[in-house]
């Protein structure tokens, strides 16, 4: 006797795969499309986050960001325990380990989110080789970034968009990203989870992988960011009031102009470098919330340009494997630093003598966070302002030290603020002083006086070049100059006049080298977050923070 299939046995039959997502970004469940997609048609599910000594950058990371990622992977955890389901955290080669996973599990599907940069491609072609060898289906989806890279390359002809402006010209034809997808729905599919998963499977601690904070500053900092979804999400909640505060003033970047940089944490670039937050959520999130202020208006870009450097470094980063590099890189100049290993470690463990470049140093070290406006400064420092030391050398310490840090927005603003990316803005007469820039962006002093305890007593008049202070002052102070801090490592206004000089002869030389290019003074200050004061011009608010030559204050 026949009988009717229902809807179920339909729905039953239709699930047949055994799927594994594979977390290595976006280390979240809301906007998860890969998620999302292996989901579909599935009967058994397996979340799996592999420690192969690479995936999200862990070979560089010192304490700070290594504590941020396993927080994340444990609220990720923890997010799953809602659905039924945990994560699997394994050790090894992806390739290896998918090959036992598909014998032992009777895996059929694999699942994950583009990593668009070169430095991942080899093994995201290695498990995608392996997953055809054996007959599995493996989907990848973008959501780590606003726009897929090769999209935006192939609709400029197969280059990417040397400027910044071509390459809103470029997303202006592309359209709007994608909206965010929907959450995971788990029902009706099988979740297994051993008795024993935390002995086989659960997240070790940092210390039984030998990750130890460096010191007791950096075990025990003044500001940390935590890690994980539901912090992100908290956090954006939060950012969104503000945003909202500034929108009503007709204000976009509220925290630009003049940032609080000794309030609490509310950047959420760590979450968006590991993808506990979605960047098209906060991008959409954005939009919405200028909406909701002024409804019958055009949204500005402004509001979400920072967003929008993100994907253009990450574009110009696709194609190059070389990209972090000087040499062998087509679009960096190649520059005769010096190579001074004592004024490196100076400036590495923040002892240039100059108060507010050494505040910015102390506190990427002892928390893994600093605002943009401090990693500008120190960047030109250390490289074409002051010191013209190499700008890789930079790099490998952000790269070691920052919750943020990005193989490709790194790389990429390190060679723009070096100008070893020839661009045309920042290679005029003009560096950014450490003493003006410093008074600017903390006019209070607070900022130097809880990252440098041994200014702590010094008067505000002189705190930002405490070397000026008479002697009596400076025992009042309880810090006397060359004994208690150093004094300034270089005279700011000839390392600059000779930074400057070197630079102009090797504008000379390099004449029509392709290079990331600003496209105005506009396009500078968006990028280094600066603003203007009210009334103020565009050359009047550069001239505040940077120095003639001719008149740099000392």
């Amino acid at each position: 006797m026949d009988t009717e299939k229902t809807s179920s046995d339909d729905e039953s039959d239709a699930k047949q795969h055994v799927t594994v997502h594979w977390f290595r970004h976006g280390l979240r469940l809301h906007d998860n499309p890969a998620l999302i997609e292996g989901l579909k048609g599935c009967k058994e599910f397996y979340p799996v986050f592999i420690l192969d000594g690479h995936v999200a950058g862990v070979s560089t990371a010192a304490f700070p960001r290594m504590q941020f990622l396993f927080e994340t992977l444990t609220d990720l955890d923890n997010n799953l325990k809602v659905f039924g389901t945990r994560l699997y955290f394994l050790r090894g080669d992806p390739v290896e380990v998918f090959d036992h996973l598909i014998k032992e599990w009777g895996v059929t599907c694999v699942t994950f989110e583009q990593d668009p940069e070169p430095i991942w491609q080899d093994r995201d072609i290695q498990v995608k080789e392996l997953c055809q060898r054996q007959g599995v289906e493996c989907i990848e989806k973008v959501s780590h970034t606003l726009w897929d890279p090769h999209v935006i390359i192939e609709e400029n002809g197969g280059s990417p968009p040397l400027t910044y402006a071509a390459f809103n010209q470029v997303v202006e034809i592309v359209g709007l990203p994608e909206k965010p997808a929907p959450n995971p729905d788990f029902h009706g599919i099988c979740l297994p989870v051993e008795t024993e998963h935390d002995q086989k499977y659960g997240i070790p601690s940092l210390s039984s992988l030998g990750v130890e904070p460096e010191s007791k500053e950096q075990a025990s900092p003044c500001c940390r960011y935590l890690g994980g979804e539901t912090k992100a999400l908290k956090l954006l909640l939060s950012r969104l009031e503000n945003e909202k505060k500034a929108f009503a003033l007709d204000l976009s970047l509220p925290n630009q102009l003049y940032p609080d940089l000794v309030g609490m944490p509310m950047s959420l670039s760590p979450h968006l470098r590991f993808g506990s937050l979605s960047i098209r959520k906060f991008f959409w999130a954005l939009r919405c919330s200028y909406a909701q202020v002024h409804p019958n208006s055009p949204i500005p870009a402004s509001i979400t340009s920072q967003l929008v450097w993100r994907e253009y470094f990450y574009c110009m980063s696709v194609n190059n494997p070389k990209y972090n590099r000087m040499e062998g890189n087509p679009i960096c100049l190649k520059i005769n630093w010096y190579n001074d290993d004592e004024k490196f470690k100076c400036w590495k463990e923040g002892r240039t003598g100059f108060p507010w470049i050494d505040a910015c140093m102390r506190q990427l070290v002892q928390e893994g966070w600093i605002h943009h406006v401090c990693r500008h400064a120190v960047s030109c420092f250390l490289t074409r302002g002051d010191l013209w030391i190499d700008w890789q050398k930079g790099l490998e310490v952000f790269d070691r030290y920052l919750l943020d840090a990005d193989w490709s927005v790194c790389a990429g603003s390190w060679m723009w603020v070096s100008s070893s990316a020839f661009e045309k803005v920042l290679q005029c007469p003009r560096c950014m002083c450490p003493v003006r820039y410093g008074r600017r962006m903390d006019p209070t002093g607070k900022y130097i006086r809880r990252y440098i305890p041994e200014l702590k007593d010094m008067p505000m008049l002189y705190l930002c070049e405490p070397w000026k202070a008479p002697l009596k002052v400076q025992e009042e102070a309880n810090c006397v100059i060359g004994i208690d801090y150093p004094a300034p490592m270089v005279d700011h206004k000839e390392a600059s006049k000779e930074c400057k000089e070197k630079m102009e002869r090797i504008k000379s030389l390099c004449k029509g080298v392709p290079h990331i290019a600003p496209t105005n003074e506009t396009e500078v200050l968006s990028y280094m977050r600066l603003g203007k004061n009210p009334g103020e011009s565009m050359e009047e608010s550069l001239h505040e923070t940077c120095s003639h030559l001719s008149s740099v204050s000392l």
